[in-house]
């Protein structure tokens, strides 16, 4: 099912942006009149009719429109550091929201190799990937945080943080939540989280973590811990 994405709805008409609206009309080579699915991107999933077939703005009747039945009744937050290739940093982020996520925040650490994003093309690939999935959230994407500040604030639910490190005593990831559970994961760079920082994440409350026996690369460690608390779910 293909849908779409506008948070312009007013008195029943929906208005979309120059790419959506372009995609719809130039690519898909629809017209007034005809029916299709989009999401406010809140949790709302809405039929409509084109009624404006404007390529730079496109207006759409709204005929029905209810809460997405396949909202998750978890929440999963992952704190991930930069990797120094964008490329993957980006693939980690699509992938991740396909499978299921609600927030994700860059995580700088003392290893981290770039401390700064590319927002708006983040932010251009979570609303693709939120669309690709058939899902009606957009998760959001946090500034860039310092590791010892984030793992100071508050957090809702199970705080876990995975390391390489097998001079701490670890747990299996699978371990340290159930079904329903809201999860913050912290995922750290190449080279692993610093022992002080892993200290400090413990003494904020944080469980140490293992995703298994082999050393993965930082955005395969994201991608098995969301797949994990995915697969808790199901």
């Amino acid at each position: 099912m293909q849908i779409f994405y506008s948070d312009n709805i007013i008195d029943g008409e929906a208005r979309f942006g120059r790419d959506e609206s372009g995609h719809c009309l130039r690519v898909l080579r629809m017209r007034r009149g005809d029916r299709l699915s989009f999401t406010d991107g809140k949790g709302t999933l809405y039929e409509g009719l084109i009624s404006g077939d404007d390529p730079k703005g496109m207006t759409v009747t709204v005929t029905s429109a209810k809460i997405d039945p396949g909202l998750r009744r978890y929440r999963l937050h992952v704190a991930i550091s930069p990797l120094k290739n964008d490329d993957r940093l980006e693939w980690f982020i699509e992938k991740a929201v396909e499978i299921g996520t609600d927030v994700i925040t860059p995580l700088i650490c003392t290893r981290s190799e770039k401390k700064r994003i590319r927002r708006e093309r983040l932010e251009g690939i979570i609303l693709s990937a939120m669309k690709q999935s058939a899902r009606s959230l957009i998760p959001l994407l946090e500034d860039p945080q310092e590791m010892n500040s984030f793992v100071l604030r508050q957090a809702e639910g199970k705080r876990i943080i995975a390391t390489c490190d097998s001079s701490i005593e670890r747990v299996a990831i699978t371990e340290t939540f159930t079904r329903d559970d809201d999860v913050t994961i912290l995922i750290g760079p190449e080279g692993d989280f610093t022992t002080e920082e892993v200290e400090a994440a413990i003494n904020a409350g944080y469980v140490p973590v293992h995703l298994g026996t082999g050393r993965l690369r930082t955005e395969t460690a994201g991608i098995a811990a969301c797949c994990s608390v995915s697969l808790a779910n199901i």
